[in-house]
């Protein structure tokens, strides 16, 4: 711009070409790129979460037991379990742009054909399909983080993609419970999952890379480029990045975590009607307050860390850390929601869990960014989503066998332990970690592999 002004005072003929790109640029860019990731998450909950609020409807129409539905919901978890790793390593190969877009594709089709299931088994089946297709959103998201953000901005920037998780999650009751119960249960499925459609479209024709983007500015590059750690070279095998220490800090973490949020997803609707005695309009006007909780304990989590850093000089990876074991002393207090009387006490300790749990998401999934490369996290993001998922698989199958028998009260209670072991371990494994990201020399000097 400067140029073009002196070029003009001088007499000399204006660079036009110049001039048009400045207009183009878009300020702040990366936070309009994780806005739209924000809002493919959005999309991708929403879908998934239809299964959970119409659960009790569901179970009565295709006559369900406890333990069919937890077939039912360890077959999505099951499929993203599997796909987690295989989807990290898709789009670190084919990149972003073409592979967030086609697996939304994927889950969009797969979540109309809901519709029309007719049985548990075919329910099972199709949920199936939406895991190996819905698994794309955390490796992609992170991936997306990793590339566009310096460091010092990448907790916040997972706190507004992951508050996507919840926003999809607190949305689904009153929109669902609305479609159900005005055109029917199919139509909850179709109108969810069609949603994937339009924003598959949005981001392949939006999405760019930092290098390749048209409408970045220098600047902004710039600081993207300079707030990173200098990529150390690649390393040569998948192999090599699931042997160090770091990987196993965040997967066991993410693993002791996850029980919590799928049990919120899956489960809440269906504990409100049965133990709760609540009818699907008071679980639509309920259900989705834990989901709002969590949207702020990502936020929250997303900018506690920056301010330890900040404030009281804590180290990176350490400010990260810290604010995961505040969450998961805060996991206390879903633990005690069997032991209250009233159904609002219960939602109420179920928003302290949201929140809680969303400060120790957003905070764990940063840390794959901090200390790997951006090459690597799609599929570091993806091991570790798999070793998530087989945990929150392993304890749906356990609330299916056991909620009927023992109840849900020493169930919610394992969910604060959870966090509690997950934390300290995460603690104890990334000793000698640097605040520099990607510090290979902390491997080899710490018993590295595993």
């Amino acid at each position: 711009m400067f140029e073009f002004a002196h070029r003009r005072t001088s007499g000399q003929p204006p660079d036009m070409r110049a001039w048009r790109q400045t207009l183009k640029t878009i300020i702040g860019l990366r936070w309009w790129i994780i806005a739209l990731v924000c809002a493919g998450t959005i999309v991708n909950y929403l879908s998934r979460n239809a299964l959970g609020v119409m659960a009790p409807e569901l179970m009565k129409l295709m006559h369900m037991s406890t333990q069919q539905y937890s077939y039912v919901v360890g077959a999505f978890q099951v499929g993203y379990t599997v796909m987690q790793p295989v989807c990290g390593l898709i789009i670190d190969l084919i990149g972003l742009r073409l592979g967030f877009a086609l697996f939304a594709c994927l889950w969009s089709l797969t979540g109309v054909l809901h519709g029309f299931a007719s049985g548990w088994f075919s329910l099972a089946a199709l949920r199936g399909l939406m895991g190996l297709t819905e698994a794309v959103a955390i490796p992609a998201g992170m991936k997306v983080v990793a590339e566009w953000f310096p460091n010092r901005e990448k907790s916040v920037a997972v706190g507004y993609f992951n508050a996507g998780t919840s926003l999809g999650s607190l949305l689904a009751p009153p929109l669902v419970v609305y479609l159900s119960l005005r055109y029917g249960w199919q139509s909850a499925f179709a109108v969810t999952g069609a949603l994937g459609f339009v924003w598959a479209a949005a981001w392949y024709a939006l999405y760019r890379s930092p290098t390749e983007h048209a409408r970045i500015g220098d600047a902004e590059r710039n600081t993207i480029v300079s707030g990173q750690t200098p990529p150390a070279p690649r390393r040569s095998s998948i192999r090599e990045v699931l042997r160090t220490r770091r990987f196993w800090a965040i997967a066991q973490a993410r693993f002791f975590a996850e029980p919590a949020w799928q049990t919120f997803s899956f489960w809440i609707p269906l504990y409100l009607a049965t133990q709760r005695h609540m009818d699907l309009k008071q679980i639509a006007l309920f259900a989705w307050l834990p989901f709002l909780a969590a949207d702020l304990g990502g936020l929250f989590g997303g900018y506690l860390s920056p301010f330890l850093m900040k404030h009281l000089r804590v180290p990176l990876v350490w400010s990260r850390i810290a604010g995961v074991a505040l969450g998961a002393l805060m996991m206390l207090g879903p633990a005690c929601i069997g032991l209250v009387a009233s159904p609002y006490e219960a939602i109420a300790l179920f928003c302290v869990g949201g929140f809680a749990h969303q400060m120790i998401s957003a905070l764990v999934n940063t840390l794959a960014a901090d200390v790997f490369d951006p090459s690597e996290v799609g599929t570091v993001a993806g091991f570790a989503g798999m070793a998530a998922w087989i945990g929150g698989l392993g304890f749906s199958l356990l609330v299916g066998a056991l909620a009927d028998t023992i109840g849900y009260t020493p169930l919610f209670g394992a969910l604060g332990a959870f966090d509690i072991i997950g934390a300290t371990l995460l603690i104890i494994l990334m000793r000698g970690v640097s605040r520099d990201a990607r510090p290979r020399e902390a491997d080899a000097a710490s018993n590295a592999t595993v």
